[in-house]
Parts: structure tokens; sequence; C-alpha cells
């Protein structure tokens, strides 16, 4: 990433140009990603090839205004950070399905990223509705957050001490990450490489398993700690406190509309899901 580059993914997230890549710098690149960028799975169902390549994931991003899932999301946020001088790390997680098993390996990419003084942060913009801010890798306690309360601990062991067995206990050096304490996702804590990611990626863009193939999301933090989401025709209007407002839209042209003044990108046509 050049200079311009960067300049223009700042523009994109409505930030300035940091001084330096401190953890309050973090911080704010961090929530203002979450309400510009939206987490969303339409190129699966446009057709659209994704490509984990640093260039493609700015065209995108930046160029296109769209957003993506995790890979292209925290792949573009890296990029970013490194530019303005953060040390950014990705790590390769596997995300808790409803029955407790840890998901496919390379499930899910999310950041490490240490910032001047050498502080360590977890840093994620591609999860959907998750922390607004980093979470501190260091700390075992509970962290309060707007999006809920979480903790990093050591794989395995939940709130209170309690562990688990067989296959959902993990590598020593794993982690795990609550929300609320319910395991979200555990970590490897071995650096990756961009191209790690590319089977993970292709899995759930082609797999009759992934729920990224049997859906549509595209969705967004507001201004006001609250979320909107558009699920094929439903939008759905969060508040902070919980409180909801849904709407169904009747036609391709509302459902456009909604994808430009919503979440600010423009689309030739609805996306259906695949095979539907």
């Amino acid at each position: 990433m050049n200079s311009a580059q960067a300049d223009a993914y700042l523009r994109r997230i409505g930030a300035e140009r940091p001084a330096g890549p401190t953890a309050d710098v973090l911080r704010e690149l961090h929530v203002r990603h979450l309400r510009t960028v939206p987490f969303e799975n339409l190129s699966i169902h446009l057709g659209e090839e994704i490509v984990l390549e640093e260039e493609r994931l700015l065209d995108k991003v930046v160029g296109a205004r769209r957003g993506g899932f995790c890979y292209e999301l925290n792949g573009a946020f890296a990029a970013l950070l490194t530019k303005l001088g953060f040390e950014v790390t990705l790590l390769a997680g596997r995300v808790f399905q409803e029955d407790g098993r840890p998901g496919i390996p390379y499930d899910h990419l999310a950041l490490r990223v240490r910032t001047a003084g050498g502080g360590d942060w977890l840093a994620d913009v591609g999860f959907g509705a998750h922390s607004h801010f980093p979470l501190a890798l260091a700390e075992a306690g509970e962290q309060g957050d707007p999006g809920g309360t979480f903790q990093v601990v050591e794989a395995g062991v939940r709130t209170g001490g309690e562990e688990t067995s067989g296959e959902g206990a993990g590598e020593c050096g794993d982690l795990d990450v609550l929300r609320d304490g319910k395991p979200q996702y555990r970590l490897e804590v071995r650096p990756r490489e961009l191209g790690d990611f590319v089977t993970g990626a292709w899995w759930h863009s082609t797999s009759p398993v992934s729920h990224f193939g049997r859906s549509l999301v595209c969705s967004r933090l507001t201004e006001d700690g609250g979320r909107i989401t558009l699920s094929g025709r439903r939008l759905t209007v969060t508040a902070p406190d919980g409180g909801k407002e849904v709407t169904e839209l009747g036609t391709d042209e509302e459902v456009l509309t909604a994808y430009r003044e919503r979440f600010g990108f423009r689309l030739g046509r609805v996306p259906e899901v695949r095979g539907s």
C-alpha cells in the first residue's frame, strides 16, 4: 500500500492521517471501520470472485466502497494499519458452532496489533456483531465494550475456570474469545500470511454447508452504537438498547436503494441466494 492508497482508505472510513500508531488511534480506526465498511457476503451471490490479494481488496473496499467478510475486511485493515506504522500479525481462527465445536481450519481471520509502547490488541472488523473496540490480549479478565462483555482466555477455559475437553480443547497457546460468557471463536497464535486463508475463503464461498452460501447479509455499526442489517429483502435497524425496527422491501428498486443509501455502494442487480 502506498501513501495515496492509505489516504484514500482513511477518507473511506472518515479518519484523518494519525500522528502515530497508538492505542487510541487504533480504537478510533477500528470503530470508524465498523461504522463505514459493511460486513457482507454479496460477492458470493453475485458471482464475483473473491481474491485475497492486497490490491484487489483495496479495489473492492476503497475503490468500489464495498465491504466483505473476515478475510477481506481484516486483510484490508491489516494493510492500512501496517502502512500507518502498527505491527500487525494475521491470526487464524475457528468459529464455534451451535454444538460447541470449532469450525474448519482458517475459518476466520483476525489481527494481533502491537501499538507504540508495546501493547498487544485483538483487532477484528470482520466478524459482524462483535466488539466495537480492540480487545487487550494481555487482559484475561472481563473487558467491557458497547458490543458486550468480552474475555480473551486460554483455549478450553471458560468463565469461572471451567474447562472443556476432547475436540473443544485447544492446542497449547490457543486463545478463546468469549462474548457475554459464550465462546465466539478460537485463535491460533502462530503468525499467518493472507494467502494461507485462500482455502477457507473458497470453502465459505462454495460449500453448501457454509452459512455464507445459504443466506445474504450486509451489516454495519451505526453512529449511535446500534446496527443496520439488510438480509435479502429484510431491513433491520437495531437500536443500542436492542429494540428493532424491521421493514420488508417489496421491490428490487427498494433493495438497491437501501444498499445505496444505507451502505454507500451501488449494485447493478439485486443479489439472490445462490441456487434459489
